[in-house]
């Protein structure tokens, strides 16, 4: 079922309800089940339980401090960076981050459908399309990523899928493959992390900081108030990835006193940790394409703390 709020889409199959804002860069913004409560974080400053803005809101560029955090589930560019063209200047940007995606709906016999899509962006040549999937019976979705180079030039570019979740208490985030781990960015220092069976084990701890996972096999997991979000995606062991051959990533910030300088003045608004997912480095001609699909699944558990 479908339904619409103000401003916000909500796709709801009994068993996992999902809230999409397309004007605020085609973000999913509550993720939850009739057990669990909300799985995302969510900034409660900005925004209501019902997904309503408590402030206007424009579609803006600039530095990190520069940016509105809203939190969820979002999609951009890789490699991020301000010094190179090859590199995504945001967020914030006005376009793939902060502006308003259309939104296209089709209610099936077996399974709703919502696509979001983002207007073309001179910077990136890119438009960022984002496909969920909920289907009767399941309590998860299925997100299609796609980006369309739009621009007359060729671009080499990769999808990044950012999911924001609470970073209070108990809790941490496992991604599935060897123990290498690459550290990409300290704000005040890099996250802490353990060897698992399967992987490796990222607890909810005060940094400011990301990691890089080069060997990850495709799976994240992220466990806190009793329910586990996990995300499933190919891998392709052959292609190049950002940020030192990434292709999954942990990002976790706390507040701090002041903000970051060193960081573009950021300045985080709570605890949250970042599971991010990344396609492979794609060289698109104009009119090409390229996707990447992730599976979603939430689940009862308290996983590891």
């Amino acid at each position: 079922m479908i339904e619409y709020g103000d401003g916000a889409l909500w796709l709801d199959n009994g068993l996992l309800r999902l809230g999409l804002v397309p004007a605020l860069g085609g973000r999913l913004l509550s993720l939850s089940t009739p057990d669990s409560g909300e799985l995302l974080w969510r900034n409660e400053e900005l925004l209501t339980d019902d997904l309503v803005l408590r402030r206007e809101h424009r579609p803006h560029g600039g530095t990190l401090g520069d940016w509105v955090n809203y939190g969820g589930d979002k999609t951009w560019p890789a490699p991020q960076g301000w010094e190179r063209e090859d590199q995504w200047a945001g967020p914030p940007d006005p376009v793939l981050d902060s502006g308003a995606y259309t939104a296209e709906v089709h209610n099936g016999a077996d399974t709703d459908v919502v696509t979001l899509t983002s207007g073309d962006d001179p910077r990136t040549g890119l438009r960022l399309s984002r496909r969920f999937e909920l289907a009767r019976g399941r309590c998860g979705y299925r997100l299609t990523l796609t980006g369309t180079n739009t621009s007359a030039r060729t671009v080499r570019w990769a999808l990044w899928n950012v999911t924001q979740l609470a970073a209070d208490g108990a809790g941490g985030t496992d991604v599935a493959g060897p123990p290498e781990v690459t550290e990409l960015l300290a704000g005040t220092g890099f996250p802490r992390w353990r060897p698992t069976a399967g992987g490796v084990h990222v607890p909810h701890q005060d940094v400011v900081g990301k990691l890089g996972f080069p060997a990850a096999t495709g799976r994240w997991s992220h466990t806190g108030n009793g329910s586990t979000l996990t995300q499933s995606f190919a891998v392709d062991p052959a292609a190049a990835y950002p940020d030192s051959g990434s292709r999954v990533e942990v990002w976790m910030e706390h507040p701090l006193p002041a903000p970051l300088a060193g960081l573009g003045d950021l300045d985080p608004p709570a605890r949250i940790v970042e599971c991010e997912v990344l396609g492979p480095l794609t060289t698109l001609a104009p009119g090409e394409r390229m996707t990447l699909t992730i599976d979603c699944e939430v689940t009862a558990g308290e996983g590891e703390g």
